[in-house]
């Protein structure tokens, strides 16, 4: 995969590196000559040059690039180097960084970025996630969709807490995708028993309310997995023995003998 960075500070660096990690071809291009005597980074293919010219993009040969990140320090360099690379260059897919929480409403369709990626916003919902039990925490929007993917730890007086996951009822365009106990992913299913601790990634669709699902995680669905249990055969076939010396006469041995 061929990937343009448009910033070569240390978070386009790192994004280099990582990439560079997994075997992916990466230019990084940056008009500062500083970037370039502190590169760390020999492996990549760097450009000294403006990201939001036109003839920039053209020697950085974007229209090559599977994707393109905007890395830069300055949100209208990432708007407008997403936009050029998006429709003068056709780049199918663009990436850029939301430094100022404030201007995280522009970074759309509307710009060219298919992928905002908030760091601010994304330190939040880390920091609610390591203290919120119980409670919904959005880790990130998807842009296109706008469906949000939401965490929630289960405290021990959850009502969901022994439930089987195949017996909640979820709410409108919500999924749980997966749960997490102690560092093992688990892919649910409808025979899993929810457990106190578990971590719950759930999908909530443009449409979906999130209020419907906190609702839900404090007053449950109004649903017991008991009813649904099936009685035990053991047990069955003993009340039935039981049902049936009630019926019989107490005293049958007691029965006059017929004349032979």
């Amino acid at each position: 995969m061929r990937v343009v960075i448009a910033g070569a500070g240390s978070v386009g660096r790192s994004i280099a590196r990582e990439l560079l990690a997994h075997e992916h071809e990466v230019v990084l291009v940056d008009k500062s000559p500083a970037a370039m005597r502190v590169a760390q980074v020999p492996e990549a293919e760097w450009l000294l040059a403006d990201a939001c010219e036109l003839g920039s993009l053209e020697d950085a040969q974007v229209t090559d690039a599977d994707v393109v990140v905007g890395a830069t320090g300055d949100d209208k360099v990432n708007l407008v180097f997403s936009l050029l690379c998006k429709t003068e260059f056709g780049v199918p897919r663009t990436v850029a960084r939301v430094n100022n929480p404030k201007n995280e409403w522009m970074f759309d369709g509307s710009w060219g970025v298919d992928v905002a990626v908030s760091t601010p916003r994304i330190m939040t919902s880390m920091v609610e996630e390591a203290v919120a039990v119980g409670d919904l925490v959005r880790i990130f929007t998807f842009r296109q969709s706008r469906a949000d993917l939401v965490e929630v730890t289960l405290p021990a007086d959850s009502v969901l807490v022994g439930r089987r996951v195949g017996s909640v009822t979820w709410p409108r365009d919500t999924v749980l995708a997966c749960v997490v106990r102690g560092s093992m992913p688990i892919a649910p299913s409808v025979d899993d028993t929810l457990e106190t601790g578990d971590e719950l990634l759930l999908v909530v669709g443009g449409e979906g309310d999130h209020d419907d699902l906190q609702r839900l995680l404090v007053e449950g669905d109004g649903h017991d997995d008991r009813a649904d249990e099936p009685v035990d055969a053991p047990v069955a076939a003993a009340a039935d023995e039981q049902e049936a010396a009630a019926d019989r006469p107490e005293h049958a041995g007691d029965a006059e003998p017929r004349d032979g």
